[in-house]
């Protein structure tokens, strides 16, 4: 049963190059995952300070998204490719998950003006997760399926903060707002679906 999720950038050359140096140069899993913590504060950060208009903060924002998600490809792979990986490493690769969801789209939701959507969007999110991680407690593989898993939630928050640097404002509603809509009913829905295939797996037992 794998227990990871599927990236295809990890098959590539400047991925597995990168991870290569990382671990010659002792950085270990564990790092690089509270690593991406920072990434997901100064996205959260920069998305609030944008005020969803702001050019400069919208690209540190974008940026940072980028950095969080680079860090979740890198830790995996010291860890396992590496053969870097540590006794605490399930915690860390899941927790500082949980916390950058949370933090980024918080403060996409207090930068459009909606903090209570940035609130919705973010517990979507972690329920995504967890549902997850139940059937995983279930002996059940993890379902790592959409419409509104981790990388998706993320691409779009990064579009959306590069769309908002031409397009701040779509139908009359702020675009990362709009994005975060988005994010809420998609993660919604991923969970629906999760939860559905975890019953059927269980039944089919």
């Amino acid at each position: 049963m794998t227990q990871r999720r599927p990236i295809a950038s990890r098959d590539r050359k400047w991925a597995q190059r990168i991870a290569g140096a990382l671990a010659a140069r002792a950085a270990t899993p564990n790092q690089i995952s509270q690593a991406s913590l920072l990434f997901a504060a100064l996205a959260g950060a920069a998305f609030w300070l944008s005020g969803g208009v702001s050019p400069v903060w919208l690209v540190v924002a974008a940026l940072a998204v980028q950095g969080r998600l680079l860090c979740n490809l890198f830790d995996g792979m010291v860890a396992v490719e590496g053969g870097r990986a540590e006794p605490d490493g399930p915690f860390w690769n899941e927790a500082p998950d949980r916390f950058a969801d949370i933090v980024i789209l918080v403060g996409m939701g207090l930068g459009a003006g909606t903090p209570a959507l940035g609130w919705a969007a973010a517990t979507m999110a972690v329920l995504t997760a967890y549902t997850r991680e139940t059937g995983a407690a279930q002996s059940l593989a993890p379902d790592f399926s959409g419409p509104m898993a981790k990388p998706h939630r993320m691409a779009l928050a990064t579009g959306a903060a590069v769309v908002a640097l031409f397009v701040p404002v779509i139908f009359s509603v702020p675009t990362i707002a709009l994005a975060l809509w988005v994010i809420a009913l998609g993660a919604m829905a991923t969970t629906l679906r999760r939860s559905m295939n975890m019953i059927t797996n269980l039944k089919s037992r």
